[in-house]
C-alpha cells in the first residue's frame, strides 16, 4: 500500500517520536514537534503510538491512496476533502482506493498530523523515521510525486472514531517556563522583562526554533560561553538579544546563553504557535 503525495504544501516531513539518547554522539532527538497530537493521530487509527505519521505545515497536503486506507487528522485542524467530499478532523476516516485526500489551511494551530493505520513505513535511519531538518538525518521532505509506503494493519482496530480536543488559542499564548540555568548571565531586569512583555513568533521559525522578536534581553557577562548541551524547549539567547525557542530539531549544544526553559508540558502548545501570534511566558 502507498500513498502518492500530489503536493506537499508549505513543509511536509515524515515524523515519528523520535531518535532520543544520541545526543551523545551528536544527533538530536528529533520526532514529532508536537507528540501529544501525533500520538492520538495514531490512537485514532490503532496504530502503535510510535507509527511514523506525516506532519504538515499550514496545510496544503494532497495524497492519493492506492489501497482503500484508514486513516486520521489531528493537531492544527485543517479543512479535509475525500474526493471532493468534505471530512473531519480528529475522526477515523475512510480513504478508498484511487481516492484524493487534500487539506486546506488550518485556522487556528500550525501542525497537523495524518496518522495512516499501518504507518508510514519509510526505511528507518539510526532507529527512526523522522526528517530531521538540522542534521538532514531521515526521509527528505515531501515532494510532488513521492510514494509513501504504508506498513500492514496492526491486529488492533480502532477503539474510538472521534476525540473531542478543545481549540487552539487565536490570541496570546502563554508558556510556563523555569528561570535558568545561564540566568545569572543577563541583567536583573532582563528576567524581568521577559516574564513582563510579550514577544511575536517570527516568520523565521522552524521545525528547528522558534525566533522571537520584542524587548531586547540585556546581558550582564559578555564574555564567551563554553558549548554546553541544549533541551527542546531552551529559550537561548543570542547576539540580536532577541530570545530563541528551541524545538524538536534543535541543535544537541548551543554556545549561547539560555535565560530560561519552557516546560515539558508546554512544550506541544508551543509548536502550535503561527507566524504573528503573540507569546508570554510565566513562571506560574
Amino acid at each position: 500500500m502507498t500513498l502518492e503525495v500530489l503536493s506537499s504544501g508549505p513543509m511536509s516531513t515524515v515524523q515519528d517520536l523520535g531518535r532520543p539518547g544520541l545526543s551523545g554522539i551528536g544527533v538530536g532527538a528529533s520526532g514529532a514537534a508536537d507528540p501529544e497530537a501525533f500520538r492520538l493521530a495514531n490512537r485514532l487509527v490503532g496504530n502503535d503510538e510510535g507509527a511514523a505519521a506525516v506532519e504538515v505545515t499550514l496545510g496544503g497536503l494532497a495524497v492519493r491512496a492506492n489501497r482503500a486506507l484508514t486513516v486520521a487528522l489531528t493537531g492544527a485542524p485543517c479543512p479535509i476533502t475525500i474526493d471532493g467530499r468534505t471530512a473531519a478532523a480528529y475522526s477515523v476516516l475512510r480513504v478508498p482506493a484511487g481516492s484524493d485526500l487534500r487539506l486546506g489551511v488550518p485556522q487556528r494551530g500550525l501542525r497537523s498530523y495524518l496518522g495512516v493505520r499501518g504507518g508510514i513505513a519509510v526505511e528507518p535511519v539510526l532507529g527512526s523515521r523522522s526528517t530531521d531538518v538540522l542534521s538532514g538525518l531521515g526521509p527528505d521532505a515531501l515532494e510532488t510525486g513521492r510514494e509513501l509506503p504504508v506498513g500492514p494493519a496492526p491486529e488492533a482496530f480502532p477503539c474510538v472514531d472521534q476525540a473531542p480536543v478543545a481549540p487552539y488559542p487565536a490570541g496570546e499564548l502563554v508558556l510556563r517556563v523555569r528561570p535558568g540555568p545561564r540566568d545569572d548571565w543577563f541583567t536583573h531586569e532582563a528576567l524581568r522583562t521577559l516574564l513582563d512583555s510579550s514577544y511575536e513568533v517570527t516568520a523565521e521559525s522552524n521545525r528547528i526554533g522558534m525566533r522571537l522578536d520584542g524587548p531586547a534581553l540585556e546581558r550582564a557577562r559578555t564574555d564567551e560561553l563554553p558549548s554546553e548541551g541544549m533541551v527542546t524547549g531552551a529559550l537561548q539567547v543570542p547576539p540580536a538579544a532577541r530570545p530563541t525557542l528551541f524545538l524538536a530539531d534543535h541543535p544537541v549544544t548551543g554556545g549561547y546563553p539560555v535565560i530560561a526553559v519552557v516546560h515539558r508540558s508546554d512544550i506541544p502548545g508551543a509548536a502550535q504557535a503561527r507566524p504573528g501570534q503573540r507569546i508570554r511566558f510565566s513562571t506560574r
